[in-house]
């Protein structure tokens, strides 16, 4: 149905370069070759709990572009070439431009939320004192992890792509048979909203931040298709 090729005008074009750019100085140029560096791009562009010392403003935006390990990288731009690219032919450029950055700022300020809920209801405060914090290993995580990925972004694509393609058929290199595009991201979804709830201590996804980027993607086509907007 769709021809899948890169316009190196299109916006997905040029998020996935900026994002290819900031892994390569991130990973490769830093990593283990360079710890100094790969921590400084973290401390100034991987987004920090707002009580932390380290959080700028411009942290929500630049935390969509740093990612960690290639397969986290790799994920990501893969979903954003196969259904971004769908999108913005959909849309036009300004139009998934917005819906872009709409659902990873939403993603980013729905996980900061609920790290403030879960701080506020550790010690009654949102920025507590740093004593209490350094007495408690959910709080260090708070103030010390910072969130990085443009998962929340991707997973709004994915959500208004359902939306708009729900009887569109899938299928993947490794898994062979035909999916609709509605049952796949509603099962991701619910594993996304299971994750969310499990509380496992190993698992460092940020999940409210997909459900967040979900969140805001099926709000701004619900609104849309209100207004009449044509999305076809």
């Amino acid at each position: 149905m769709f021809n899948q090729s890169f316009n190196p005008r299109s916006v997905s074009f040029n998020i996935i370069f900026i994002n290819i750019l900031f892994f390569l100085v991130h990973d490769i140029i830093g990593g283990d070759r360079n710890p100094e560096l790969k921590h400084l791009m973290e401390n100034y562009c991987a987004l920090h709990y707002p009580g932390s010392s380290l959080f700028m403003p411009l942290q929500f935006v630049t935390y969509m572009f740093m990612h960690e390990g290639f397969w986290h990288i790799f994920g990501n731009m893969f979903g954003l070439f196969m259904f971004g690219t769908i999108l913005e032919r959909v849309w036009g450029p300004k139009r998934f431009f917005i819906f872009y950055f709409v659902t990873g700022l939403g993603a980013a300020f729905t996980y900061v939320a609920v790290q403030a809920f879960t701080v506020y209801h550790l010690t009654g405060s949102i920025n507590p004192p740093l004593e209490l914090i350094s007495h408690s290993l959910q709080l260090s995580e708070i103030y010390l992890e910072p969130t990085l990925g443009a998962s929340g972004a991707i997973f709004g694509i994915l959500i208004a792509f359902a939306m708009l393609f729900p009887n569109m058929e899938l299928m993947f290199l490794f898994f062979p048979v035909p999916i609709k595009a509605k049952y796949l991201v509603g099962a991701y979804l619910i594993y996304e909203i299971w994750g969310a709830h499990a509380n496992n201590p190993n698992d460092h996804v940020a999940h409210f931040a997909h459900l967040g980027g979900a969140l805001f993607g099926f709000i701004l086509v619900k609104i849309w298709s209100r207004n009449r907007t044509h999305l076809y």
